[in-house]
């Protein structure tokens, strides 16, 4: 029996039964239409299939169905409003609740809302408690996170993935059609993304600018061609782009063969893109040397603006900040600020001393200044440790933590291995009944000189971060205690002593017949 034929037979057994159900009684069947409308359903459903007709051929539904708008906006979405009409406990994102039930929160169970963190920029909803003001209220901020990693998702351009497509049933009419189609679906002609060349496009490759309608054309500044004992040519036609293999004997030689790309942006203070260069190394390939290893580079340079020196070069120098990073997963290279005076920072002192004042402001690590700073925070017995605790935590170690640092100025951000991981400890005091605060991060830079006697260069060989947490009583409501908060640097040498080397004295291993001084001996 082929494949008609055991159509045709689910066919009439489907007619066969539709006639009994018919005969027996009908059941209400409910329609997208009837989900869709506001009166009640009349009677119970029934799962399964609905009955139809035999006469009555059935037309096929569209390969797609209306598609629900995605919720972009932060501000209204909130995870933890799980009782309608009704304000859920600490959801300070709650629309139900008001500035009386704000008042008598202990925290905020989602202190930030936003979307998917692979972007590049979004907006993120902050929700939190002023136990200050009298009675307490909630203060909600809309801020734009950065993600600083350079593979981030700008825009999404393929609006369909935003939501899931109605596949077509099949039936009758489009059962041959469906069984044709590799996966059982087709491509919807609503689709906003297209993967098909126009004929009449330019053929220069330009870079679309994210939420703008501008298009920076990138520029190829320079073509080095490397040939097979590594002599370099600088390239003035780009015709040479096109590979060729050309077979010498048993080997095979494919020249024009992409080693290195290097692209590097230019952007405003506004984030827009300006320029766009592409830099190229191609080279020629034998068989033998395979497999081969490709190389790819990015460059931001920001418009009108001077690059920071480095600190040092190649060992750091005094008085430069540190450079440092940090690495976003298993395999990436290192992920360094532009400004390389926010890389590695502790907080700054204020004359205000208080710490909450003092949140976001800063000051660079610089190589061979100790340093110590430290503010004041003052505690009452209305706000709960963990949210002190995660506060303390935050203000100390800043926005972005670094998770290397460079052993030497000049290091490069591909060469992970050589970077020092940053030792990161946590000392906490066990006392039964109390709250364990972070009061102090102390770090240690181990660093050792390099090289020669007549010209050392500072090397750093190990970085420790020690977060340092005390026990406090819990404070009873109308008390207040105020705590210091501190951090410290140092600087330690760990070089070893120098002592002058001297080439050793020639051993002289000359040997004399055995008969030299016959006949005195």
């Amino acid at each position: 029996m082929g494949l008609r034929g055991l159509l045709h037979l689910l066919l009439v057994l489907l007619d066969c039964w539709a006639s009994v159900s018919a005969q027996a009684g009908a059941t209400p069947v409910v329609t997208m239409e009837d989900l869709n409308s506001t009166e009640p359903a009349p009677t119970t459903l029934r799962p399964a299939l609905s009955p139809r007709p035999p006469e009555t051929s059935r037309a096929p539904r569209p390969f797609s169905g209306p598609r629900p708008t995605p919720v972009t906006d932060v501000a209204a979405l909130c995870v933890c409003d799980l009782s309608p009409e009704n304000c859920d406990v600490n959801c300070c994102c709650d629309p139900d609740c008001s500035s009386t039930d704000f008042s008598i929160f202990s925290a905020c169970s989602i202190p930030v809302v936003m979307g998917d963190s692979q972007f590049c920029s979004q907006k993120a909803a902050i929700y939190s408690l002023n136990f200050t003001a009298d009675p307490p209220q909630r203060i909600f901020k809309l801020v734009e996170q950065i993600n600083p990693s350079i593979f981030c998702i700008h825009i999404t351009n393929y609006k369909p993935a935003l939501s899931f497509i109605n596949p077509e049933v099949p039936d009758e009419n489009n059962f041959d059609k469906l069984m044709k189609t590799s996966d059982g679906f087709s491509l919807n002609a609503e689709s906003d993304a297209s993967f098909t060349d126009k004929p009449d496009a330019p053929n220069s490759a330009k870079y679309e600018v994210p939420n703008s309608g501008t298009k920076v054309p990138i520029t190829v500044q320079s073509i080095v061609f490397r040939s097979l004992n590594k002599t370099l040519t600088r390239l003035e036609d780009t015709d040479v782009l096109r590979q060729v293999l050309v077979e010498t004997g048993q080997v095979q030689v494919c020249t024009n063969v992409v080693l290195e790309v290097k692209y590097s942006l230019t952007y405003t203070d506004a984030g827009e893109v300006v320029q766009a260069d592409l830099s190229l190394l191609l080279g020629a390939v034998s068989s033998a040397m395979v497999p081969l290893q490709q190389k790819f580079e990015i460059y931001f340079i920001q418009q009108n603006t001077k690059p920071v020196p480095l600190s040092g070069n190649p060992g750091y120098v005094v008085g430069l900040p540190l450079a440092a990073g940090f690495q976003p997963q298993k395999g990436s290279g290192i992920i360094q600020s532009t400004n390389r005076y926010g890389q590695l920072t502790i907080l700054r002192s204020t004359t205000e001393q208080d710490c909450l004042a003092a949140e976001g402001i800063r000051t660079p690590v610089l190589f061979g200044y100790s340093m110590q700073s430290g503010c004041k925070l003052r505690l009452t017995g209305a706000v709960t440790c963990r949210l002190v605790a995660q506060k303390v935590k935050s203000l100390l170690k800043g926005q972005g933590f670094p998770d290397y640092v460079a052993p030497f100025g000049n290091s490069r951000a591909q060469d992970v291995l050589d970077w020092v991981p940053v030792h990161f400890i946590t000392q906490t005091s066990h006392v039964k009944d109390s709250c364990q605060l972070p009061v102090a991060l102390a770090i240690e830079v181990k660093w050792t000189k390099y090289g020669s006697l007549l010209n050392p260069q500072a090397k750093i060989v190990n970085v420790t971060a020690n977060l340092i947490s005390s026990s406090f009583p819990e404070t009873s409501s109308g008390n207040e205690r105020t705590i210091l908060i501190s951090t410290a640097v140092t600087f330690v040498d760990v070089s070893a002593p120098a002592e002058a080397g001297f080439r050793a004295r020639p051993a002289i291993n000359a040997r004399l017949p055995f008969n030299f001084f016959f006949p005195f001996v």
